[in-house]
């Protein structure tokens, strides 16, 4: 990821549950400026010791922790393809998921991958592997990456107009043909801890953003002594707490005042 123009980011699952976390950290920084580093976490209990690491390494903290019934996520695991059966129709409606367009790249243990949706379903399905994992990999377009679409979009539902379901609720909407592939070794699934879809198309699916607010992220933040403050890419940079006031006034006020408008 050395000289990656954007963000490279550090997300899971949950990173703060892999043992190495600290050292991948290290890692990272001797790569990558801290500007250009970002972290997706929960902040989940039981792993306040890194809060330092945390305000060391990332200069952009992305905060979701599920305990809201208005954080609402598309049903990954239905398949586009058991929904539109036209195979015309299926790719125009893949060619302009929203995931793809907006999201990002990603690379796991089996390589590197147009979309972080396909990379999960690489290891969730046994699936191809990706590229391989070298100098420049994300300059690759369209074209590049057909292989991938072909055998990981008509397993996803992003790209199709679908209900969407609080994270609140514990449970996976997923359709019959995905059920097959993971029945017999997905815990979740010999939970009962999953939903089959009818496979219905809705004309407007519930938004997913409207959670999003500087209180509620403050508010997760806290948990950890972390202060959080807008930066000059519109994202949040984590600050350790209890440093903050020892900073330059100004910080410390702007910290305040975004705090206030968030009210």
């Amino acid at each position: 990821m050395v000289g990656y123009p954007k963000m490279t980011g550090f997300m899971g699952g949950e990173p703060l549950l892999h043992p190495d976390f600290e050292e991948f950290c290290e890692y990272a920084l001797t790569k990558i400026p801290k500007e250009k580093l970002g972290l997706w976490t929960c902040l989940p209990k039981g792993y306040e010791k890194y809060t330092k690491t945390i305000c060391n390494t990332f200069g952009n903290l992305f905060i979701n922790d599920h305990t809201r019934d208005d954080i609402f996520h598309c049903p990954v695991l239905v398949a586009s393809e058991e929904v539109i059966h036209d195979r015309e129709e299926l790719f125009y409606i893949i060619d302009h998921c929203w995931l793809q367009n907006n999201w990002s790249a990603s690379i796991n243990m089996n390589g590197a991958f147009f979309c972080e949706i396909a990379a999960a379903m690489s290891v969730l399905f046994d699936g191809s592997h990706g590229w391989p994992i070298e100098q420049g990999w994300w300059w690759r377009t369209p074209k590049d990456f057909t292989n991938q679409i072909e055998e990981y979009c008509p397993k996803c539902g992003c790209c199709v107009p679908l209900p969407r379901r609080a994270s609140t609720e514990g449970i996976d909407d997923i359709s019959p043909g995905n059920l097959e592939r993971i029945k017999g070794w997905s815990k979740k699934v010999a939970k009962g801890l999953y939903a089959v879809s009818n496979l219905e198309m809705v004309d407007a699916p519930q938004e997913m953003a409207a959670y999003k607010n500087m209180r509620y992220r403050t508010q997760i933040a806290a948990r950890y002594g972390i202060a959080l403050l807008e930066n000059e890419k519109k994202f949040l940079t984590p600050y350790m707490a209890k440093n903050i006031q020892v900073r330059e006034k100004s910080i410390f006020d702007e910290y305040k005042e975004q705090l206030t408008r968030s009210i």
